[in-house]
């Protein structure tokens, strides 16, 4: 038996829910008043597990007036603040929640819910942005939040939450394993580090002590499964949410609640409780990994998008795609490895990172030659344009930023030179960083629909709406997702060249 099917074993078994459960639960919720969640994404890998929704990497009020006018259930915002230092986040954060209770006026015409969207392997600035959506919401307002709702879990991803700890699920030789979040390289990030895997610790890590950890509201697969022994979907559904809002009644002040997740079952019995936990009169906020918006707008799993569909409702550029890798993840790195394996038509270029933080001349001089290489390459086919992999490190939290923002810089100014000067067929940009900085920047996209995922659940397209990449297929690619043949597989829905090695 596997570690986790003896973990699970202890508890019932999950609830079959249909979407359609949860979207007509909200549907009733919402009928005098549409509700639209308003999901500060803190890298743009946050809409992998979501289709058919705006996008905005601008947030203006003219941009939100945009977003809700799209008449969809929830919005999401590239904040992008795991790039940032404290103050640069914070600062966003409150301008973001300022400008779109703005922009949706008053809330007996529209009220708004609000995510802190971030990573399932808890990297990034907790609890500084719940805390500031929140302190921007009451000022704003006067609204006070009673609980923030903690829920990094990302099961298509392999990260579930049991019995209140976090764990990876191993793939390749791997798999089957589970291994608490906390004995992973993203652990030892070198900006958001963290030294525990139970929920509550993290909480009270992260907070410095602010939030002891018996404090801290935890929704076990008890809880979550509640209704586990009733006849139907709908009654076991139905227990399961007063379950989760009865042990929600007690949040008070921003009480942190963290939530198991091990399926998606678990994610749309999470939503309907926290429904009813609001219908109640709770406010809260979410702090989530990429699935929970989607069950928490009762939307179903999107099916991964063909290479046609990629396509649709656009011509197709008869130039190669262009495959830009900043993330120095491991998965990433054999990512990139089975892809240069595979596409041997590919021309694979480099940016060396020790030439971009040295010499001002010599870095100026190095992206020239790089952007005239990928200008020349995309004429006959699909570019592959990556960082050296050598990780600069240091132990200086601020330098470590300095140094991601100059090479991100880079590889912006090659894609936006590229794209000025020879259109690609299509952009992947891999890494959460790098494919903010290529969507807002590089790409110049301010308004865009998320169509769906290329691959189930972890890998999202946008279709821009406007600049001067409007009708380029963009593939944002976390660093830290997918098997080791994922960045091929993608890369061979859209490709026009000869056919990828299998």
């Amino acid at each position: 038996m596997t570690l986790e099917a003896d973990l699970l074993a202890a508890y019932p078994a999950e609830i079959q829910i249909p979407a359609g459960l949860v979207a007509d639960t909200l549907a009733a919720s919402n009928a005098e008043v549409p509700r639209v969640l308003v999901v500060l994404d803190d890298d743009p890998t946050g809409t992998q597990s979501v289709a058919d929704l705006p996008v905005l990497t601008r947030w203006e009020v003219e941009d939100f007036i945009w977003a809700f006018g799209q008449a969809k259930p929830a919005v999401y915002v590239l904040t992008n603040t795991r790039s940032l230092d404290p103050a640069e986040a914070a600062a966003r954060n409150g301008e973001v929640v300022r400008n779109a209770l703005s922009a949706a006026g008053s809330p007996d015409a529209l009220r708004l819910g609000f995510v802190s969207r971030s990573d399932s392997t808890l990297r990034g600035h907790y609890p500084l942005e719940p805390d500031v959506i929140a302190a921007t919401v009451e000022e704003v307002s006067g609204e006070t939040t009673d609980g923030v709702v903690l829920v990094p879990a990302f099961p298509d991803a392999g990260r579930v939450t049991i019995g209140g700890v976090h764990y990876m699920r191993g793939t390749g030789d791997a798999a089957g394993t589970l291994t608490a979040v906390s004995e992973t390289e993203f652990a030892k990030d070198a900006t958001f580090g963290f030294t525990t895997s139970v929920m509550a610790e993290y909480v009270q890590e992260k907070s410095q002590g602010r939030f002891a950890a018996d404090s801290v509201i935890v929704l076990d697969l008890n809880i979550i499964r509640a209704g586990a022994a009733a006849g139907n979907p709908a009654e076991s559904a139905k227990i399961s949410a007063n379950a989760i809002a009865d042990a929600i009644e007690g949040a008070t002040n921003s009480t942190p609640v963290v939530a198991d997740i091990v399926t998606e079952n678990d994610l749309r019995a999470l939503a309907l409780g926290l429904e009813e936990s609001e219908r109640r009169g709770k406010k809260l906020l979410y702090r989530v990994g990429p699935p929970f918006g989607r069950a928490r707008i009762g939307q179903d799993i999107r099916a991964e998008l063909t290479g046609a569909e990629a396509y649709a409702g656009n011509t197709p550029s008869e130039a190669g795609g262009l495959i830009v890798v900043g993330s120095h993840v491991g998965v990433t790195t054999r990512q990139l490895k089975a892809l240069t394996e595979q596409h041997s038509s590919a021309r694979i270029i480099e940016i060396d990172v020790e030439k971009l933080l040295g010499d001002e001349a010599a870095a100026a001089n190095h992206l020239e030659q790089t952007v005239d290489a990928v200008v020349e390459a995309l004429r006959g086919g699909d570019v592959i344009v990556h960082t050296s992999r050598l990780l600069i490190k240091t132990d200086d939290p601020a330098e470590s930023l300095r140094i991601a923002r100059t090479v991100s810089a880079a590889v912006v100014a090659v894609v936006n030179r590229t794209l000025k000067t020879f259109p690609p067929r299509f952009v992947i940009a891999k890494g959460g960083i790098t494919s903010s900085d290529v969507a807002a920047h590089g790409l110049e996209i301010r308004h865009a629909i998320v169509r769906g995922p290329m691959l189930p659940g972890i890998v999202s397209l946008w279709e821009p709406v406007d600049g001067p990449a409007k009708g380029i297929p963009y593939i944002v690619f976390a660093g830290n997702v997918g098997d080791d043949q994922s960045l091929a597989d993608v890369t061979r829905k859209l490709s026009n060249t000869s056919p990828l090695a299998p």
